[in-house]
């Protein structure tokens, strides 16, 4: 199997016109199989509004498929804390989803920030 139960990941669900929402999923793989992952985590969307992801507080889970081309799916390492993950902007104006420690993972979707 791709994934193992216990990975943590960060989901990037593909737009597929302009307006589409941008929406992220970050959580723990709790099963897999060689085609799908239930993942328990959180949705992280993009507010058009203040310009910022927001995350929503309550856990959810959800099936991911592994094998649909509309997810961006990157493996996190396990010793991250999925409740201290945020999208910040950095020092090179990159947007990053970062843990406020030593994870930091750049967001090359959104370029630099102008």
């Amino acid at each position: 199997m791709i994934l193992e139960k216990g990975e943590k990941i960060h989901v990037i669900t593909r737009r597929l016109f302009d307006g589409d929402l941008r929406r992220h999923f970050i959580g723990e793989v709790k099963a897999a199989s060689d085609w799908a992952a239930r993942v328990e985590g959180y949705v992280f969307v993009y507010d058009s509004g203040i310009s910022q992801f927001a995350r929503r507080e309550e856990l959810r889970t959800r099936i991911i498929s592994i094998s649909d081309f509309g997810q961006i799916i990157n493996v996190i390492p396990s010793r991250v804390e999925l409740q201290r993950l945020e999208y910040k902007f950095n020092a090179q104006q990159r947007l990053v989803l970062t843990d406020g420690a030593d994870f930091h993972l750049d967001i090359n979707e959104f370029g630099t920030r102008t």
